[in-house]
């Protein structure tokens, strides 16, 4: 045993591990902050600032940009999951369909990160993008039986879920506090653009790894990118 070695158990290494933690859920805070504000465009500067300690700090608790955005909103993400869930549950799927669309674009409206991280896609974050497949799956359930009552044009696309998102959020960060409901006739445009009768074929929809780059391309840097499942 090293005598001058302070056991992990002793009294006074538990300041440490507090010191730490409180730090930890210091930077977590100032990063919904920030990212709630600015979006995911917002530095890791910016971060510590905001939480008042060095970058170095930020750092040493998550070593990139993307793990500290899973962490920041993992939980938001859960809700995202959840929406689909509800809407899942709605006895007319039309009725599940479009009141998922609101409440997903919803929660865009109210927090520029996740407004972002919706039309995002992050390999390394493995728990975050389990969630968003889950997610992913069950609106391809719904999708079809929205399909199957009739209500739903029979060639919406489940990628054009991400592109409302995209157009969503071009819609929210144009017109920020100025128009701030902007965004809900937007929505409910696109919404009775999706009812059947369809009036006019769709153009097709844009190829899964085309959809899947983009997505990408607009992440935070510093990660590893990996082909995603060709079934999602």
């Amino acid at each position: 045993m090293n005598p001058g070695h302070r056991h992990p158990d002793a009294p006074g290494a538990q300041p440490v591990r507090s010191d730490v933690e409180r730090n930890r859920g210091r930077i977590l805070a100032a990063a919904r902050t920030v990212f709630g504000r600015d979006g995911l465009g917002a530095s890791m500067a910016s971060v510590a600032r905001e939480t008042g300690v060095g970058i170095a700090t930020v750092f040493r608790h998550f070593p990139t940009k993307e793990e500290l955005v899973a962490a920041v909103f993992s939980d938001r993400m859960d809700a995202y999951a959840d929406a689909v869930a509800t809407a899942l549950e709605d006895p007319d799927p039309w009725h599940g369909f479009a009141g998922y669309i609101e409440a997903a674009c919803a929660m865009q409206a109210a927090d520029n990160g996740f407004a972002d991280v919706l039309t995002m896609t992050f390999p390394t974050a493995r728990a975050m993008e389990e969630r968003r497949n889950e997610a992913y799956e069950g609106m391809v359930e719904l999708i079809g039986r929205a399909k199957d009552t009739g209500r739903l044009r029979e060639d919406f696309d489940p990628s054009d879920l991400v592109l409302l998102h995209m157009a969503n959020l071009g819609v929210v960060n144009a017109c920020g506090d100025a128009a701030p409901d902007a965004w809900r006739r937007v929505v409910a445009l696109m919404i009775q653009s999706f009812e059947a009768p369809a009036r006019a074929p769709l153009p097709s929809p844009p190829e899964h790894d085309a959809l899947y780059k983009a997505m990408l391309r607009t992440a935070p840097a510093g990660r590893t990118a990996q082909k995603p499942d060709q079934n999602r």
